[in-house]
């Protein structure tokens, strides 16, 4: 059938603009499209929660994480650094201004931006960061997260934590329900087109468990469920251990897996998924998880179809390396402590090591006694006050209830953060080991006790706050 001459004149009348559509937008091939790299920028926020040189092996993570993105190809000006940076060149460092993050490892220290150090390292400039809002900053380089909505983003965290809350070297800590609200916030200010949230603390799931929604283009790992300890590896004692002149852990088992998977492959090829797969199978310790966790995802799971490089980069060096489902790196067999108990390593080490006679040894004898006395009077206390509330024989099953899968720890934040500070005021700091108790407390918010009876318990359970630097509260409360 002919063309009729109206169709005719107004093909002319267009074939003008057709073709200068087609000169401004040609028909590409699938070998002729830009490289991922060229579609949105990439930004890293890498966070050291701890202080302490027997928490070395959180900045160590953060140092090493660091190293993979320079070498990817991320800019500093993209990178941006929390880290107490108390550890290169503590007095105890038998390697002065150098950290390392496996036994046999070299300096991941060199280079690191000193963003967000001492105290600048806290709550309020983690999320001003994140939400790009400069004016909200206190201290610091002032460097924030200032996305577009085409670039990706990259969080990792390394720490203490316990059920619902993530430690900070300053106070307050962080806690599950204002992180969620950031992330909300970030995601519907259109600042971004994917986020990875890459999270190691005891008990982690617990940050995402039943909070983290699944449309926000968000895809979150965690070290550990959400009732159970993440682990510190490369320890003393353990095998492989430190080298000789290092009494504390050099890293964290989830941590090291998933970066030295990263120092080893082409990320550009790898997907999120089968990084997760690997570590999940290292970090469970051939499934025994008798020295390991369980490895958890949160968020919105299909994202883990994209590539790492997206995130990360890639190291140039790696572009011929073959991923291959069988992790070839070592098992970490039984080289792996709980990660509230690798304080303790270190202290007995260090009391080990110290001379016969000498004020070395006379202190660090002093420093392990008050770590341990500290963990019994927290742990006592709460048992305590689980008896008072609730009566001797359902106080202890009260306290250690866990929801269901897909539920939060607490239904009200609120008095969650309410009933630490109480107990907090009669009884010390709950510090990094007594966010274990968290689970406790926000039990008895479940309970529906209030405020009054349990600032009335909490004076009966403990008659004062005892001496030392883990029960102080000079530096404020918990929540």
């Amino acid at each position: 059938m002919g063309r009729s001459p109206a169709a005719s004149l107004l093909l002319l009348l267009l074939l003008p603009l057709l073709l200068a559509h087609a000169i401004r937008n040609p028909i590409r091939l699938p070998s002729d499209r830009p490289a991922d790299d060229a579609v949105g920028a990439k930004w890293a926020v890498l966070i050291a929660g701890s202080r302490g040189f027997y928490n070395y092996r959180h900045q160590a993570d953060i140092c090493h994480a660091y190293q993979i993105m320079k070498n990817g190809g991320l800019k500093d000006e993209n990178i941006i650094i929390f880290m107490y940076d108390d550890i290169a060149k503590h007095v105890e460092n038998p390697r002065p201004g150098i950290i390392i993050n496996h036994p046999e490892g070299g300096d991941v220290y060199a280079g690191v931006p000193k963003d967000y150090v001492g105290d600048d390292v806290n709550v309020n400039n983690f999320f001003a960061v994140l939400l790009g809002n400069r004016t909200a900053l206190t201290g610091g380089s002032g460097k924030v997260v200032d996305s577009g909505p085409n670039d990706h983003i990259f969080i990792f965290y390394s720490d203490h934590g316990g059920p619902g809350v993530l430690g900070m070297p300053t106070f307050p800590y962080l806690y599950a329900d204002d992180l969620i609200d950031v992330l909300k916030k970030k995601h519907a200010s259109g600042t971004y087109r994917s986020m990875v949230f890459y999270l190691e603390a005891c008990e982690s799931g617990s940050i995402f468990e039943g909070l983290l929604p699944e449309d926000i283009n968000i895809y979150a790992t965690t070290a550990s469920n959400a009732y159970e300890s993440s682990w510190g590896t490369y320890c003393p004692g353990q095998h492989p251990s430190p080298p000789p002149e290092f009494y504390t852990c050099l890293g964290d088992l989830y941590s090291v897996a998933w970066m030295e998977d990263s120092d080893k492959h082409n990320l550009r090829t790898e997907t999120l998924k089968q990084q997760y797969q690997l570590v999940k199978t290292r970090t469970a310790v051939n499934d025994t998880y008798l020295f390991g966790s369980h490895v958890m995802e949160y968020g919105e799971l299909e994202l883990n179809m994209q590539n790492l490089f997206l995130y990360v980069g890639s190291n140039p060096a790696n572009e011929n390396a073959t991923f291959i489902d069988d992790n070839s790196l070592s098992s970490f067999s039984n080289a792996a402590v709980n990660q509230r108990d690798a304080d303790l390593i270190y202290f007995w080490h260090k009391y080990q090591k110290a001379r016969e006679g000498s004020s070395h040894k006379r202190n660090a004898q002093k420093e392990l006694l008050e770590v341990i006395s500290h963990r019994l009077h927290i742990d006592n206390s709460i048992e305590f006050i689980g008896k008072l509330l609730f009566g001797s024989k359902q106080g202890s099953e009260v306290l250690k209830t866990v929801r269901p899968a897909g539920q939060p720890l607490v239904d009200d934040w609120s008095c969650l953060k309410s009933m630490v500070r109480t107990f907090e005021a009669h009884c010390g700091s709950l510090s990094q080991y007594g966010m274990k108790h968290m689970r406790s407390l926000a039990n008895i918010c479940n309970a529906g006790i209030s405020k009054e009876m349990m600032a009335e318990v909490s004076a009966e359970a403990c008659i004062s706050i005892p001496a030392g630097q883990w029960s102080s509260l000079q530096k404020g409360f918990s929540a």
